[in-house]
């Protein structure tokens, strides 16, 4: 079998000329970026790691909504952040004025941004200052690194998002948030514009993978009580009005951005990530697609698919090592 290395230069050749689809144009900073950036990495549950293409930082947008969904978990338990934030799919674009349940009240999920902005709203803090750092500093130890927020980016999308504020004033007149909707929104507006390299993306979904612990500091980021709830959003939300079909055709717990990346869990083998700012319709990035879809028939990361799957991946392992 060849080896991961191999086929990842071969994904990235292949799909490096593809044109389809264009950047995101809502947030005035992300319609700058280059569109042909393309970069594709895997890192297992034991640290090792692949890579091909742009290491170039870029920032990582709706991803940070997996990892602060994490952080309120930790901080308020399942029960409790249930009654504020829900958990089920919706049709409905990922930035809608009227994504709160009809009875609760409650966002429906945390992937889509009424949902995001809730569960950051919950994140313990005596301050805004407070708040943020403990938002670094959980990314820091995802990462091995430090994160910084990229500030033109985030006064971008501060001064440009309306939608945002219109949602969480929506949510304030239902008590789902408090009265610091300005402050609420500066920090879900700072975790969005954190840079991270497709990499770090990768080796953030090798924690999840590995139970919640750093592959290559040992660190525990996450417990892995909060893992299986993380999963299962990201499994059937994390991938905005394409999440039906990236289930049946890829088949693993992902989330997308949009920046243009894309960063997927095979849950106890590794986290792979794709980065390519070219999006279609849904705001994921359609190089990222591709090679998601090429890597889960290759590999067989369905979780559906009960033949050899796991073998496969492991033989690909062990060519790469020779």
């Amino acid at each position: 079998m060849t080896s991961i290395q191999a086929f990842l230069e071969t994904l990235h050749e292949r799909y490096q000329p593809l044109s389809d689809g264009t950047v995101a144009q809502y947030i005035p900073e992300l319609a700058k970026v280059d569109p042909d950036r393309f970069a594709i990495s895997i890192v297992t549950v034991d640290g090792q790691r692949f890579q091909v293409g742009d290491s170039q930082p870029f920032t990582i947008q709706s991803i940070s909504k997996v990892f602060t969904y994490g952080l309120a978990l930790a901080d308020h338990g399942r029960d409790r952040l249930l009654k504020k934030v829900g958990v089920e799919p919706t049709g409905d674009p990922f930035n809608s004025l009227i994504r709160l349940d009809e009875a609760s009240k409650r966002p429906d999920n945390p992937m889509v941004n009424a949902g995001a902005i809730a569960t950051t709203s919950l994140l313990k803090g005596n301050d805004p200052t407070e708040r943020l750092n403990r938002l670094l500093e959980m990314f820091r130890q995802y990462v091995d690194r430090e994160v910084h927020v990229d500030i033109s980016t985030f006064m971008s999308e501060r001064v440009s998002g309306h939608r945002n504020r219109a949602i969480a004033h929506l949510m304030r007149n239902f008590n789902m948030i408090d009265e610091h909707i300005e402050e609420t929104l500066d920090l879900y507006y700072q975790q969005c514009s954190l840079l991270v390299t497709c990499e770090d993306l990768a080796m953030m979904a090798a924690t999840l993978a590995n139970q919640g612990r750093q592959p290559l500091s040992g660190v525990q980021v996450v417990s892995p009580d909060h893992i299986r709830d993380i999963l299962s959003v990201m499994y059937t939300c994390g991938m905005y009005n394409f999440a039906g079909e990236w289930a049946y055709r890829v088949g693993i717990p992902a989330k997308s951005g949009v920046s243009g990346g894309i960063m997927a869990v095979v849950p106890n083998q590794a986290g792979i990530a794709v980065f390519s700012p070219r999006l279609d319709k849904n705001g994921n990035s359609v190089r990222g697609l591709k090679v998601f879809e090429e890597l889960s028939r290759t590999y067989g990361f369905h979780l559906f698919d009960l033949s050899m799957g796991r073998c496969r991946f492991s033989q690909a392992l062990k060519a790469s090592e020779k």
